[in-house]
């Protein structure tokens, strides 16, 4: 993985930043591993996963991406539902079905990051705000009337009003159609935002994309898979832990710009 250092870019360059949601905004690991609990509590304490959250939450993910991947056209709740089935069965339990649309309901429940909010509306001050995820229509929408309710998106373009999911590069070939046929801007204009290396950061190389990694802790590998898998098949504009820092780093650009 490298940072571009050719031609270094300013955050003032861009007008619109697209966002991941599951991992960059919405805590992912934290919102899944809870609505997990049934399976959890179900093992026996002696079992290797039952205080590994690192490993369940990576063999629950060993279930999800295929799925995703194989179904592209399929509702994510829906398929959310499939994948804890499969990790229960995998475990030898025997999960109701009330259990799986339970789990595949979950999605408004899952929590922001804590600066999530704060971040995005700093950022809006000086971008359209996009969201490109992974998700169906229903799920989002209560994300937004729930932990995402205080932000003001330009634009949300889900998995289920492209029909694929990111990595599919079809996914960001829908992304620049409609920004610039919804806002007027060009590829060069827009900066996106993400954790995960799989779904974001290798199709925004190959599309040339600039982008910016949040990298949210070491529990990113779960959704957003290994770093050293990636290496050479990353070629991020920016890096940052946080939305905190991102947000700081734009504002300090422009407030610089207008102090010049």
């Amino acid at each position: 993985m490298k940072v571009r250092t050719e031609n270094p870019k300013s955050f003032r360059d861009f007008k619109l930043s697209s966002f991941d949601c599951f991992g960059t905004l919405i805590d992912w690991n934290e919102g899944v591993y809870k609505a997990l609990e049934p399976i959890r509590s179900r093992l026996p304490e002696s079992h290797p996963l039952y205080t590994d959250r690192r490993g369940f939450l990576s063999k629950f993910s060993s279930f999800e991406v295929p799925l995703v991947i194989n179904n592209p056209r399929g509702i994510y709740s829906t398929l959310l539902s499939e994948a804890y089935m499969k990790l229960a069965r995998n475990f030898g339990q025997t999960p109701t079905e009330e259990e799986g649309k339970a789990f595949g309901a979950s999605v408004g429940d899952w929590p922001a990051f804590p600066d999530s909010v704060a971040a995005l509306n700093s950022m809006k001050k000086h971008y359209k705000l996009v969201i490109l995820s992974n998700v169906d229509r229903t799920s989002f929408a209560k994300v937004l009337a729930g932990p995402l309710a205080e932000v003001e998106f330009d634009a949300v373009y889900t998995a289920e009003d492209i029909g694929s999911y990111k990595p599919d590069i079809n996914n960001f070939e829908y992304l620049l159609s409609h920004v610039e046929k919804d806002f007027g801007l060009k590829k060069d204009q827009i900066l996106h935002t993400a954790q995960s290396l799989r779904a974001d950061h290798a199709p925004a190389k190959l599309i040339g994309l600039d982008s910016a990694w949040i990298v949210r802790g070491d529990e990113g590998f779960a959704m957003g898979g290994e770093w050293a898998d990636y290496d050479g098949k990353i070629e991020y504009t920016w890096k940052f832990e946080t939305m905190e820092e991102i947000s700081k780093a734009v504002e300090k650009d422009f407030r610089q710009q207008n102090t010049a």
